[in-house]
């Protein structure tokens, strides 16, 4: 019910790909001024680290075992300044890194956002809310994680490494490589720790998608789940969802876990080995003993970064994976035709100017054996040949699922037609950018769709012409009835999907909405469907205004609703059935009929 299949492709693909991290410095390039002084800064940072072990061998070697206090406090001003500089570095490099992974996030998440919002309604059809959620959600915050503590500082920590191995072989080259002797063993447990954790990553990535996909669902669905007393089963797939996401965590600490646990033993064997030689080696006078406090606080800050390896290595692998799936979601082909041709914005009022206004006898939607299935094999319409004229009122009547709705959906281009085409003014409508044919289109739903703002926001949805007709849209629909009795009227909030109006008043907001933006061409899809009986006479009066002058297209179960349609359509199993007046249908005694029969007897 609400978890499989499509999130398996999630977890496919490599865990580490250099176009990847080619393709997303597109985003961080504009702040290249930010990360270049970062990356000054880092040099500087790993000098000031460098130095002060070598400070201390100084104080050690030249002062303290000598019993020279002389130039002491000096040294020891030095080293304090050298570490306010750090600080001071430091503070400037995070504030810098973690601000450009912040504007990167709101970068990425409006592209995001702005190509969902033109991705073709069958992509949702097959992609669960809570995992597009994810990708713009927490798949971004987990960059702003590789910004903070991965990508970037991982060129300081490579600085600092090897600036270490340089001044151990110049202060002792024998005893640097009796200290490196355990870095094969190292390398070998980093090389084992990366190959085992980048298939964890993309489980966790993927089962946290489908955990966000489930609540969704289950939040959005909770009067339904309350209604049907679902709330254990509910409550158990929640459960086996949460274990899953959990599990899938597991592998993930286990091997963070072993490799911080195998880096500090190998620190303390290094450790060890620089006591074990070295103080061989003072007792020899080959050795100071200021040269072998150097060497240990620098074996100290060589395996630092090591140590940190296992969580830069996490936050870098939780973002190839989340990059991985944020760039399969901008790859996902939008419509094509979307987009207005640059200069001309207004195309659409020029071509209703040109069009919509000529004679009424004249075809202004022609289908022309027109066919689409949704799945292989199972088409939805099969040859539909339909031609409506300007200003004409044609309702689609029939069974449920026999291809209403689906005419509607094509004729604003929600899905492509497979065969056949659909003509507007004698053009094709894929030849249409969307905006402009939807312009032309106003649609009202069986299932009203409202969002959280005002009314008056939920009428014009935020287009500054159809605002200027918001009250008179309420009032030619009845909606004004009922916004005026409410405590603020047009600025009264709408909460999250309208939970504080009835249904009916939904539908009415909806229909204030249609009229508010004018368009040409209206279509109802079972638009009364959801109004009782007095609502429904209540606004009848505003429908027949608001078709007025309109080529209207009418899906409707109640029959006594479209009796005055100048054409009724009867549409059965994907096909044109019956087609012509009220009064003609009814003499033919088919199945327009026989439905009127079961209605009204």
């Amino acid at each position: 019910m609400h978890h499989g299949g499509i999130y398996e492709e999630e977890i496919a693909g490599k865990a580490y790909d250099a176009r990847i991290l080619a393709r997303f410095a597109r985003y961080v390039s504009p702040y290249r001024a930010s990360i270049t002084i970062v990356l000054v800064i880092l040099p500087l940072v790993a000098a000031c680290r460098l130095a002060q072990p070598w400070i201390i061998k100084l104080a050690i070697d030249g002062h303290i075992t000598t019993g020279r206090m002389e130039g002491l406090g000096t040294i020891a001003l030095a080293f304090s300044g050298i570490l306010l500089i750090e600080s001071l570095l430091s503070f400037i490099e995070v504030f810098l890194l973690q601000s450009v992974g912040q504007r990167v996030m709101a970068d990425m998440r409006k592209e995001l956002f702005q190509h969902v919002l033109n991705l073709p309604v069958s992509w949702f059809d097959h992609v669960p809310t809570g995992s597009a959620v994810t990708r713009l959600t927490s798949d971004v915050e987990v960059l702003g994680e590789m910004f903070a503590s991965g990508i970037i500082t991982i060129v300081g920590d490579i600085l600092l490494l090897a600036g270490i191995v340089s001044v151990m072989l110049w202060m002792n080259p024998k005893l640097s490589l009796v200290t490196f002797s355990v870095l094969p063993l190292l390398g070998y447990v980093a090389y084992t720790f990366r190959r085992r954790m980048r298939q964890s990553f993309r489980e966790v990535r993927a089962r946290l998608a489908r955990l966000n996909s489930f609540l969704a669902e289950s939040i959005g669905g909770m009067s339904i789940i309350q209604v049907f007393n679902r709330q254990k089963d509910e409550e158990r797939r929640f459960s086996e969802l949460n274990a899953s996401y959990r599990d899938a965590n597991m592998p993930v600490i286990f091997w963070d876990a072993s490799l911080y646990a195998i880096v500090e033993a190998l620190s303390s064997v290094a450790v060890a080995l620089i006591i074990w030689y070295g103080g061989g080696e003072i007792v020899k006078g080959a050795l100071t003993f200021g040269v072998l406090v150097a060497f240990i606080q620098y074996i100290e800050k060589f395996f630092t970064p090591i140590r940190d390896l296992s969580a830069k290595y996490s936050v870098m692998q939780g973002a190839m994976a989340a990059l991985e799936r944020i760039f399969a979601l901008l790859d996902t082909p939008a419509d094509r035709a979307r987009t207005l041709v640059p200069g001309h914005e207004d195309q659409g009022d020029s071509i209703q100017s040109a069009g919509m206004r000529g004679g009424a006898t004249a075809p202004l939607i022609e289908f022309r054996n027109v066919s689409f299935a949704y799945r292989d094999n199972e088409n939805a319409l099969e040859n539909l040949d339909l031609t409506i004229r300007r200003g004409e009122r044609i309702a689609l009547v029939g069974e449920s699922g026999g291809g209403k709705t689906t005419i509607t959906r094509l004729l604003t281009r929600m899905y492509e037609v497979d065969d056949g085409s659909i003509l507007v003014d004698g053009s094709d409508i894929r030849s249409l950018p969307l905006p402009i044919l939807r312009r032309r289109i106003g649609i009202v739903l069986q299932d009203p769709c409202l969002f959280a703002g005002s009314v008056e926001f939920n009428i014009c949805l935020g287009d500054e012409a159809a605002r200027a007709r918001v009250r008179v849209a309420a009032a030619s629909v009845g909606a004004d009835t009922f916004i005026d009795r409410l405590p603020h009227g047009y600025d009264e909030e709408v909460l999250e999907r309208g939970n504080n109006f009835s249904t009916g008043e939904k539908q009415l907001i909806s229909f204030a909405r249609a009229v508010a933006f004018d368009p040409e061409i209206l279509v109802l899809d079972e638009a009364t469907a959801s109004v009782d009986s007095a609502a429904e006479q209540m606004i009848q009066q505003g429908i027949r205004a608001l078709m007025q002058g309109r080529t209207s297209l009418v899906v409707a179960h109640r029959l006594s609703t479209i009796q005055d349609a100048d054409r009724i359509v009867v549409i059965h199993r994907a096909r044109k059935e019956e087609e012509g007046t009220h009064e003609e249908l009814m003499e033919l005694q088919g199945s327009y009929y026989r439905l009127h029969q079961l209605q009204f007897t």
